[in-house]
C-alpha cells in the first residue's frame, strides 16, 4: 500500500497552537493521509495534547547534529543581524536553527511521499493532489511583487523520503563557512536547484492580501500561510488582515468555518 502523510514541525508552544489550527484544517479536507506532527525539545506534551486528539501522529525529533560554529553562525541574533528581516516581523519565539530539524523527515522512509506543512499555515481544500508532484516541489515566494517567482518558499513543499538523501542533505548543509541566510529555505533551494513550482493557491502567502491582492481568489486558494507576524499575535496588520486572521481563529476554536465564496475580498479589487 502507498502510504502519503502530511507533516508539519512544532519547536515551541506558539507552534503547537498553529498546529492544533493546521491539523484541524486538514481533517475538515476528509484527507486519508496520515498527519505526522514532527516536534522537538522545546514544547511539553500538554501543548501538543490537541493535535493528538484530534489524531494526528506525534513525532519526536532532535535537532540536527551540526557544528558549535554552524549553530553560532545561524543563532537568532547573529543570523538576523546578517540578514535581517525587512518586510515583516519575526515573533521573538522565532529560533531560526530550530528550522532545520523538518529535514529530519527524509529520514522517515515509511512512507513514499510527505508534503510537509509549515504549522502557520491552514488548508481551506483538499490538496491531496500533491502528492502525484516529484520531488522537490514548493511554490515560489511570491507576497510582494512578480519578481519573487524565481525563489520558493519552503512552508509548503512535497519530499520524497530517503535516508541517503538526509546524509547529502546533512553533508551539504554544515560545509565549512556554511551561511544559510533564510534556514532551511536558502538551503533547499540551494539543494534542489531545479525545484519544481506548485501554483501560488497551494501557499498562499498572506502578504498577498495587501500587497497583490489581484492574485488572492476565493475560489482557488488552497493553503494560507501566514509568514512573518502569526494570527494569534496582537502586531501592527491585526487590521489589513482581519479576514485571514478572523478565519484561523475559526480553525483553531473549532468553530463553524465560513464558506470561503462569502469572505470580503481584499481591498484594491474589483467586486
Amino acid at each position: 500500500m502507498i502510504r502519503h502523510a502530511y507533516a508539519t514541525l512544532v519547536t515551541n508552544a506558539d507552534y503547537a497552537m498553529g498546529a492544533t489550527a493546521l491539523v484541524r484544517s486538514l481533517k475538515l479536507t476528509c484527507t486519508e493521509a496520515d498527519i505526522l506532527v514532527l516536534h522537538t525539545g522545546g514544547v511539553s506534551q500538554d501543548a501538543l495534547a490537541p493535535v493528538a486528539d484530534l489524531g494526528a501522529r506525534l513525532a519526536p525529533v532532535e535537532l540536527l547534529p551540526t557544528s558549535e560554529a554552524f549553530n553560532e553562525r545561524h543563532a537568532r541574533a547573529k543570523l538576523h543581524g546578517a540578514a535581517p528581516f525587512t518586510k515583516g516581523t519575526k515573533p521573538a519565539f522565532h529560533t531560526p536553527l530550530d528550522n532545520f530539524a523538518k529535514l529530519r523527515l527524509w529520514q522517515m522512509e515509511d512512507y513514499e511521499r510527505i508534503v510537509f506543512l509549515d504549522a502557520d499555515t491552514l488548508v481551506v481544500r483538499n490538496i491531496d493532489r500533491l502528492f502525484g508532484y516529484p520531488e522537490f516541489s514548493a511554490a515560489p515566494n511570491v507576497y510582494e511583487s512578480l519578481g519573487d517567482f524565481h525563489r520558493l518558499n519552503s512552508g509548503v513543499f512535497v519530499a520524497k523520503p530517503a535516508k541517503a538523501t538526509f546524509e547529502a542533505m546533512l553533508a551539504r548543509l554544515d560545509a565549512l563557512d556554511a551561511f544559510w541566510r533564510r534556514t532551511d529555505q536558502t538551503f533547499l533551494e540551494s539543494f534542489f536547484p531545479d525545484w519544481h513550482g506548485l501554483p501560488v493557491i497551494d501557499n498562499m502567502l498572506q502578504y498577498v492580501w495587501f500587497n497583490l491582492p489581484d492574485l488572492w481568489d476565493w475560489n482557488s486558494v488552497r493553503v494560507i500561510h501566514y509568514q512573518y507576524e502569526k494570527p494569534w499575535e496582537d502586531h501592527a496588520k491585526v487590521e489589513k488582515l482581519k479576514p485571514l486572521i478572523e478565519l484561523w481563529r475559526a480553525y483553531l476554536e473549532g468553530r463553524d468555518v465560513p464558506d470561503l465564496a462569502a469572505l470580503p475580498r481584499p481591498a484594491g479589487t474589483a467586486t
